[in-house]
């Protein structure tokens, strides 16, 4: 016996945006996060800032893992209503891509700068600034 799928307003994802009940609407399938919240790598904010929305553009910037789409299906609780879908195409974003630019606000992103600033620094401090005196 299959079991049908239940069907979701976007009214009533609304509803359930707090850590108490956390749902989103992630390729027009409804989630059910709440259990989720704590094991979120993260952390809880995150899913908390999309809960009861679409977060779909926000899922496919982040670029999450096959492990990740897999888990999701663990808390897929319906599809989204045929007329709360969402138009929008969002491509597919399964991790990073050679040669693509992230633009994203990662830790990466200060790491190398404050690697070379801290390099330039000790260069200065121990080879430089001995040799003039």
């Amino acid at each position: 016996m299959t079991e049908k799928i239940k069907t979701y307003r976007l009214s009533e994802v609304k509803q359930h945006k707090d850590s108490k009940s956390s749902w989103l609407v992630i390729h027009n399938q409804v989630y059910d996060v709440t259990k989720f919240l704590e094991e979120h790598p993260g952390g809880e904010e995150v899913l908390l800032e999309q809960a009861g929305d679409d977060a779909t553009e926000s899922f496919e910037d982040v670029g999450h893992s096959t492990d990740a789409r897999e888990l999701m299906k663990d808390y897929l609780i319906g599809n989204l209503h045929e007329d709360d879908k969402s138009n929008k195409s969002v491509k597919t974003n399964t991790g990073p891509q050679v040669g693509v630019k992230n633009e994203g606000s990662s830790w990466t992103g200060w790491l190398l700068p404050l690697g070379i600033a801290i390099a330039a620094a000790l260069v200065y401090r121990f080879i430089i600034s001995p040799a003039a005196n």
